[in-house]
């Protein structure tokens, strides 16, 4: 029996930075692809999305794929200080309520849903980032939502994958994204929830 899984995310979700095969979903797309029978992943990140994006294509993707098993890698971008606004991109209350707004729009597909922890930057090449002057990606700012998620999925009874302290610095590339090596980890951990441990249809 097949299992459709749909992975929601930013630019990590997407693969950027990978340039050996595309990302973490992406490997595990090959791997299901090669090793299980009718397990098709869909890609659904899309680099600069915060849970505000997610939130505005989030039916209409599910609509069309009817998931059976979702996984949420979102947050970063939510994390991130605006210096214009002094601000983060995201509130953290606004951040908990989308969460949970998330949580029950994908309950109308599926009760097996999943939640990725957030991964460290390098603060050295992320305060300011190069190509934005004005955002800023911090630690501190990310472990406060990187909490928020955990929070909200154990409550909820879901999954929580943790990342926080799985990356070194030379698995990041620009200090934010992941690199080949990077993202492998982040595929081994999940491929260890989903189907080492049989978290599937």
């Amino acid at each position: 029996m097949g299992c459709r899984i749909c992975i929601f995310g930013d630019s990590v979700t997407w693969g950027a930075n990978d340039f050996e095969k595309g990302g973490w979903v992406n490997r595990l797309r090959i791997y299901s692809d090669k090793y299980l029978d009718d397990f098709p992943v869909y890609n659904l990140g899309v680099s600069g999305d915060s849970t505000n994006e997610l939130l505005e294509r989030f039916e209409l993707e599910c609509r069309v794929r009817r998931p059976e098993v979702i996984i949420f890698s979102i947050g970063l971008n939510d994390s991130m200080f605006v210096k214009d606004k002094n601000d983060y991109y995201v509130t953290i209350k606004r951040f908990k309520e989308n969460l949970g707004r998330l949580i029950s729009l994908a309950k109308v597909y599926s009760q097996k849903i999943i939640f990725m922890g957030l991964t460290k930057v390098d603060e050295s090449k992320t305060t300011p980032i190069p190509w934005e002057l004005t955002l800023y990606y911090e630690n501190e700012n990310i472990k406060k939502y990187d909490v928020e998620i955990k929070t909200i999925a154990d409550k909820n009874n879901l999954i929580y994958i943790e990342l926080y302290g799985l990356l070194k610095v030379t698995d990041l590339d620009d200090g934010l994204h992941a690199n080949a090596k990077g993202h492998e980890k982040i595929f081994q951990k999940v491929k260890s929830v989903l189907f080492d441990n049989k978290y599937i249809c």
